[in-house]
């Protein structure tokens, strides 16, 4: 397994497939999906993903996660899973999505060998789901969320970024739809990017009253095993599901850290606000440079920093999260 200058071990990639994405949410892409001006690297082939795959698995990684943009826009994105699947060493197989066409795809990804799904549904109310993402598609997304769990996938997240305006109403709303649905909601805080700063000035919340209200209503929170991601997941004895709150803007985020990112055109980002990024295409042409992925990983590590740099107000390269998937 990898590990970094602050002994972080590093086993989950987070690999994104595509930077396009047909939604428009106004924290991200409010005037939706832009072709480049300048022409830019075609994105990763299936052939380069594969080797990527097994450069990771190489490298101890054991859970990835395809993102975007919106990977499902791809039209290969079962074989990219089932290429996954049959390496054999990633027992977390995950596809972030905004769920748009879920409910028609979703047995193609369980037989692929997907295992878990995280979807954005930033708000429960049809209106403001349409005002923040630009789609007046939340009843599609919700038959897409009964679909996926009626296939009985190993785990099902959603995701919502927390706003100013709506948090108040929207953890009620919540509340109310994991209490007979295994499912874990997760509020994201609002972060920073080069295209939207003044958004995220305008529309940010702490998860700190949040964190407070779940408390006071009797949730508790839950032990963190060993792999798991940033949140903060909290349960109830009355509900099925769980609420969980990411707070990148909190003291000692990035501590636990065990996450490597990768662009749709073959780059390494060390951080989601790293300030540079690192191509690993030359080693993703032919079988033979696969057994030098980890080597060229464990040397690119050292130049991890301890944290990202959200505090002093520096986002790196991050103009908009359409292009790392989060």
């Amino acid at each position: 397994m990898l590990v970094d200058s602050y002994a972080r071990k590093f086993s989950y990639l987070r690999l994104s497939v595509t930077d396009i994405c047909n939604f428009s949410c106004s924290y991200c892409l409010p005037s939706g999906y832009q072709k480049p001006k300048t022409p830019l690297e075609d994105e990763l082939s299936l052939h380069e993903i594969k080797n990527l795959l097994e450069g990771f698995a190489l490298a101890g990684f054991t859970k990835v996660r395809f993102t975007g943009g919106e990977p499902t826009t791809r039209t290969d994105i079962a074989q990219i899973i089932e290429a996954a699947t049959a390496i054999g060493k990633y027992q977390k197989r995950a596809l972030s999505t905004n769920a748009w066409n879920l409910k028609s795809i979703a047995p193609r990804l369980k037989l692929s060998g997907l295992t878990h799904l995280n979807i954005s549904v930033d708000s429960l109310n049809s209106e403001i789901f349409h005002r923040l993402t630009g789609r007046d598609q939340l009843p599609d997304v919700l038959k897409g969320i009964d679909q996926a769990l009626a296939l009985d996938f190993q785990g099902i997240k959603i995701n919502a970024v927390l706003h100013r305006d709506t948090a108040s109403d929207e953890l009620p709303r919540f509340m109310e739809f994991v209490r007979v649905r295994p499912i874990s909601v997760r509020f994201i805080e609002l972060m920073k990017t080069r295209d939207h700063s003044n958004y995220a000035q305008t529309h940010f919340l702490s998860t700190g009253e949040m964190k407070l209200n779940l408390l006071r209503e009797g949730w508790t929170v839950m032990n963190r095993m060993a792999d798991d991601g940033p949140a903060l997941e909290f349960a109830h004895p009355d509900f099925v599901g769980r609420i969980g709150i990411i707070a990148p803007h909190s003291e000692g985020f990035c501590d636990s850290c065990n996450r490597l990112r990768m662009t749709s055109r073959g780059k390494l980002r060390l951080c989601l606000f790293g300030e540079e990024d690192y191509s690993l295409r030359p080693w993703l042409q032919s079988a033979e440079q696969i057994k030098e992925i980890p080597s060229r990983l464990q040397a690119l590590l050292g130049l991890k920093p301890e944290s990202h740099f959200l505090h002093d107000g520096r986002v790196g390269q991050m103009n908009n999260f359409s292009g790392i998937g989060g």
